[in-house]
Formats: structure tokens, sequence, C-alpha cells
């Protein structure tokens, strides 16, 4: 499929089938802790990047597999796609199962982006900075989203929208793990009035070096900062358990024991979109099963010998 992957288990809204909007790495920001690598294509054009007939399509093949969430994410922002209310009204025509957003917020000044994400079943924006200097250094927006227009979008939406509303701060070590900032942070959590608010950090290697994880016990401890409800959601080695996220593991592990293969090897070896063939390599390289080679200018996976 090429609009569809999944379903993938996540901390976020459960086991998600994904819907992929946007192509590779067209996005609004060019976060430096982004687990896909830099964005190739920094845009604020909002247009319809794919079919939408052909996504609706696919997503027929795909509702067998009753997800808990249909979940709006992949590549780049899914607010850059320009029918996502069509495509939502869509959804909640086929299937009773809900429709989640994961988006960066970076667009919700905007009214008719707010308008047509008011079909969501739920809401999940990005709050990764509590002011503007680290805002432009951890997320690297285009030039025409300042830090004042995404608080304002992300505080208009929550007065107009009544549906589940929560925010996913990504807390990195040495830029925004300090008290005060996560205080600065937690604050405007609490002014937004989110739901919910998900702490993640690094777990897989960032677009950037620099962009460090934090442990599970300090992000615990930040956590109990917010006023807001707040979980700490990121993938700390071991998190995947289900039986589905291990029978696909192994066959990646297999996979990559027949041959050294590249990012690109695996998700097309196997059908699975890259966002997907992400988690499953670095959940093998968290274990030991694997490690990465350098040749040619490519990154490969080869398996590790095993005691």
């Amino acid at each position: 499929m090429k609009y569809i992957f999944g379903p993938v288990p996540s901390r976020r809204p459960g086991r998600s089938l994904g819907i992929d909007l946007v192509p590779f790495k067209t996005c609004t920001y060019d976060c430096i802790y982004c687990q896909l690598g830099r964005t190739t294509l920094r845009t604020v054009e909002r247009r319809e990047w794919v079919p939408l007939d052909a996504v609706v399509a696919e997503l027929k093949g795909a509702l067998a597999t009753r997800p808990d969430y249909i979940t709006l994410s992949g590549s780049g922002d899914p607010t850059l796609y320009s029918r996502l209310d069509e495509l939502i009204e869509s959804v909640h025509a086929l299937t009773d199962i809900p429709v989640a957003v994961l988006t960066n917020g970076s667009l919700l000044w905007q009214p008719e982006v707010r308008r047509q994400l008011h079909l969501a079943d739920l809401i999940v924006p990005s709050l990764d900075a509590g002011a503007n200097s680290l805002f432009q250094a951890v997320n690297r927006p285009h030039p025409e989203i300042t830090f004042e227009r995404m608080i304002e979008g992300l505080t208009l939406l929550r007065k107009e929208y009544g549906g589940a509303y929560w925010l996913e701060i990504f807390i990195l070590d040495g830029l925004t793990a300090g008290l005060s900032e996560v205080r600065h942070i937690a604050d405007l959590a609490a002014d937004i009035g989110a739901d919910r608010v998900q702490l993640n950090t690094v777990t897989r290697p960032p677009a950037e070096d620099f962009a460090l994880g934090v442990t599970r016990r300090r992000m615990e401890e930040l956590a109990a900062l917010f006023r807001t409800p707040a979980e700490v959601i990121a993938d700390f080695p071991g998190g995947h358990a289900r039986p589905e996220f291990e029978a696909t593991r192994d066959s990646v592990l297999q996979m990559i024991r027949r041959r050294p293969c590249t990012l690109e090897d695996v998700a097309d070896g196997l059908g699975l979109h890259r966002n997907e063939a992400v988690k499953y390599i670095e959940d093998l390289i968290s274990v030991g099963r694997i490690e990465r080679l350098a040749s040619g200018g490519k990154e490969y996976y080869a398996a590790r010998p095993q005691p």
C-alpha cells in the first residue's frame, strides 16, 4: 500500500492504522529530533498531495484489521493536506473506528485548518518549546510560522473543538529538559487547556546528532511538573510486547539475517511503510540483534552474532 500503514502498536492512540497524506519528508518543520531524517521540502502550501480517492480505496481494504484508531500522520504534517475534512468524512462513512490526527500544530492558526479538524475524534498537536528561541532551534519552522502564531493556533483550536485534545511534548536533553523550560511549557499547556499531555523523547536516531534523549526516570520526574495530567509515551527499549509487533519484528530480523539491508530494502521487501520499518529496526538494534553498517554512502543493517 502507498498511503496506508499498520496497524502498529503505539502508546499514543493505541493500535493504530496510519494514513500518510504527504510525500516523504514534506513538512512545515525541520525538527532536529525527527526519526525520519531532515525535511527535504519545508512548505506551508496546502494541497491534495495524494489523490483522495486512492487513499479511501486503500483504506477500505485495510479496515478488516480493526485498529483502535485510524490515524492521520506519516512522513510529514497531515494538515498540509487540503482535503482533510473530506477524508475524515469518508472514513466516518466507512467505519465507526475513531479518527485521530497527529500534527505538529504549526498551521492551526489558519481558520480553515481548524474547521477541517473539527470532524476528528482525537487531535494530538505538538508543543516542544516554551519560547521562540528554542522553538526555532528545535522545530526549525517555515519562515511564515512564528512562535506566537503556533501558540495562538493551539489555543484557538482548544476553544473551538469539543473532542479529545492532547498535547505531545518532545523533551531534549541540554535543550528543553531543564526545570525552568519544562515549567514554562507546562504553564503553556495548562493555559491552552489540553485534556492530557504526552511526553516523548529521542529513542531512535534523530535527524541531528545533537538531539539527545532523556532517561525514563528523568521523564517521569518532569511529568510531575505538569498541572495537566501527563504521561510518558516514549518508545524506550523493550516497550513493545504485543504479538503482532513481535511477529513482524521477527520477519524483519529473518530478512536482515539473509543479507544486510537498507531501510528501503526492509520496507519494500516486507510491504511496510517506512515509518513502520523504522520502529522494528530500532527495536532490534536496542536489544542487540542487529547493527548499523555504512557502505558506499548508504546505511545498512546486519545481524549481530549471538552467543
